[in-house]
């Protein structure tokens, strides 16, 4: 069997590597000319981790990210609603990250040079075109300036190629662009003095305006790590969105500045952290309505391309890695291609649909709007305005949709 693999982000490096462990033969085309280490800080949950871990790539993601110890969440005025440890600490059998987005990128990326060599890596490809018939796939590659450069035959064609993605427009000519809900996410990320443990992840604020801070990595001092910030606030009506989603877009103090003023948390002084980063990204909440179907005879989706959703919840790069070791898993065990890719769809298109609709009404945040909604101007007792059981219902439901419950994630052999 030959796979090709368009897309050189999370979903598709993981793939590759999956495919690669297997004995799957693959290749792997990007259309920049080079993988960049973009974004700033994101969680990887201990679900995807695990696939990580039986990858061979702990060690390494252990040297660049931070063993993330409790999650807090808050009201905007830093009164505590819920928290809960984290990864080991919570009992896993292995750590939740929080890492830099091009960190992570990177130590897949790297595997997947030396395991599968520089003969299946290709950037500065961008799929133009592609044919499949009963024999396989046919894709055309082409450069920036629309010269042809490769022709790829194959047996199947996984579209890996983010929120933008070429392969989702052939199958959805009619879909449109991404929806975006009027909010706008400013994110940065500094060395900055440790706060509480030297691994919290605190998020104050709800759907209408939210901050997060936490470390997602060394810094050049010991008690100053990597620290990544994001403030997401309620701009406009939404539709289409303002302009291109990007990890690349700078952002402007002027624009941001004024929000930051409504956020008081204890913990770190949040202003002085934003205002210290020299350059930080604004990027436009979006997402797309969920697809009746992924897989259209050899072709299917994978990871934004599939399923892309609001940044709530940790749940983004970590459900590209899970549908990377679904999809393995069924192009390994099943005895025609395209059954395995339909396979791979009942598989994974009913929960991950289901975690773009309620990252939609804040995720396991929700908490906060529910008990913000209840009392907007604070609380002296967050049990007199939204019971413990209830704020657990919120934040517990979601981790059993997600996959990242103790239960599923510590249960031996447990595919993904």
């Amino acid at each position: 069997m030959k796979v090709i693999i368009t897309g050189g982000g999370i979903g598709g490096l993981t793939l590759a590597l999956m495919l690669h462990a297997r004995g799957i033969d693959c290749e792997l085309f990007e259309q920049s000319e080079t993988v960049r280490e973009l974004g700033v800080g994101i969680n990887t949950l201990p679900h995807a981790i695990k696939e990580l871990k039986e990858l061979g790539l702990f060690d390494r993601l252990d040297a660049v990210g931070i063993r993330t110890f409790e999650l807090i969440y808050t009201n905007r005025f830093g009164q505590e609603i819920w928290r809960e440890p984290r990864g080991l600490d919570a009992g896993y059998d292995v750590p939740q990250f929080s890492i830099h987005r091009g960190r992570l990128q990177g130590v897949i990326y790297q595997a997947v040079r030396s395991r599968l060599g520089e003969s299946r890596l290709h950037t500065g490809h961008r799929l133009g075109g592609y044919r499949q018939d009963e024999a396989g796939v046919t894709a055309w590659f082409f450069d920036r300036n629309g010269r042809h450069i490769r022709t790829a035959q194959g047996d199947v064609l996984i579209g890996a190629d983010g929120i933008h993605s070429y392969v989702r427009e052939t199958l959805y000519p009619n879909e449109g662009p991404a929806r975006w809900n009027g909010s706008m996410l400013w994110r940065g990320a500094l060395d900055w003095p440790k706060f509480l443990t030297g691994r919290s992840m605190v998020i104050a604020g709800g759907m209408a305006a939210k901050l997060v801070v936490y470390p997602i990595g060394e810094g050049v001092r010991d008690d100053r790590p990597l620290t990544n910030w994001a403030v997401l606030v309620k701009v406009g009506e939404g539709g289409a969105p303002p302009n291109k989603e990007d990890w690349s877009r700078p952002g402007r103090f002027e624009d941001l500045m004024p929000h930051v003023q409504r956020f008081r948390i204890p913990y770190v002084d949040a202003k002085a952290l934003i205002e210290a980063t020299p350059e930080f990204w604004e990027y436009p909440m979006c997402d797309r309505d969920p697809l009746p179907r992924w897989s259209h005879g050899r072709v299917t989706l994978l990871g934004d391309a599939a399923h892309p959703m609001y940044p709530v919840g940790s749940n983004g790069a970590s459900q590209a890695i899970l549908d990377a070791r679904c999809l393995a898993d069924r192009l390994v065990s099943a005895e025609h291609a395209v059954h395995a890719l339909w396979q791979y769809e009942q598989e994974r298109l009913p929960p991950t649909a289901q975690i773009v609709r309620m990252n939609r009404t804040g995720g396991p945040e929700g908490v906060i709007d529910a008990v913000e909604a209840r009392a907007p101007d604070g609380f002296t007792n967050v049990d007199d305005v939204l019971s413990f059981e209830d704020r657990k219902a919120i934040v517990r439901g979601y981790a059993g949709v997600a996959g990242f419950a103790q239960s599923q994630v510590n249960k031996p052999g447990k595919a993904a």
